[in-house]
């Protein structure tokens, strides 16, 4: 009965809480960096590839349907642009010139990363533009991942609700 005790309060202790956030972050580094090279819009398979590493397979595997479905959009039309231009993985369009990581929380299994971002690049603003998103976690066999974004721009314009929404509305949109 002790050890059972001692077990349960190890298991609650902030140690392991620790252990998770730190590994959270560590995933979410690792996707900032592939996002920082990314030009944006939809990654085609080489970007993905660099995405791989810190995205859940469900989110890998809707990046590439929706790849797949803006292709078959684009042979139904003459000369039809892209369904989407720009940054998919914040809430502005234009994406970011910086990005700082926030606090990760969660359970063993699922989590979330503050991020905030800014713009400061060229754009019609008068200045840069800040915003913080959610990146939402998976712990996989492989260790945690991003699995979503929630975007949450504090402003009237940009994306908004969550990156799989976006996903799925490509993908309807080429059908």
């Amino acid at each position: 009965m002790k050890r059972t005790l001692l077990f349960l309060v190890l298991m609650a202790s902030p140690a392991w809480a620790a252990d998770d956030s730190a590994a959270m972050a560590g995933a979410v580094n690792g996707f900032l960096a592939a996002y920082q090279a990314f030009p944006g819009g939809i990654p085609d398979s080489a970007a993905r590839a660099r995405f791989a590493p810190y995205v859940s397979p469900g989110l890998l595997q809707s990046l590439s349907a929706a790849e797949a479905a803006e292709k078959r959009g684009s042979t139904k039309g003459k000369a039809m642009p892209p369904l989407i231009e720009g940054d998919i993985f914040t809430a502005f369009v234009e994406g970011a010139s910086n990005s700082r990581l926030g606090p990760c929380m969660g359970d063993t299994q699922r989590g979330t990363c503050k991020v905030s971002y800014v713009h400061s690049g060229k754009s019609n603003l008068p200045g840069p533009l800040a915003w913080t998103d959610t990146l939402l976690m998976v712990n996989t066999p492989s260790g945690w991942r991003v699995d979503d974004v929630a975007y949450d721009p504090g402003f009237a314009f940009g994306n908004s609700g969550r990156l799989s929404q976006t996903l799925a509305m490509i993908r309807s949109e080429a059908r």
